[in-house]
């Protein structure tokens, strides 16, 4: 039988650091928030709750900066 390479298998993205990261990436690239789980889930399996978490503290950090 024949199996084919994992050549193309997506990574996971479990850890908030790394979450964040392409989170950051992304949003300097001219991203809305609502947009990026849609391109993330394109190259990785992510972790929905740890994604969530960091998205919402993004948010906080950004309206925290707007304020001053």
């Amino acid at each position: 039988m024949y199996l084919p390479l994992d050549d193309h298998a997506k990574r996971r993205l479990t850890e908030r650091g790394d979450i964040a990261a392409a989170i950051d990436i992304l949003m300097a690239e001219g991203y809305a928030a609502d947009e990026l789980l849609g391109e993330m889930t394109k190259l990785f399996y992510v972790d929905l709750d740890a994604f969530n978490d960091v998205l919402r503290r993004e948010q906080k950090l950004q309206l925290q900066k707007l304020q001053f």
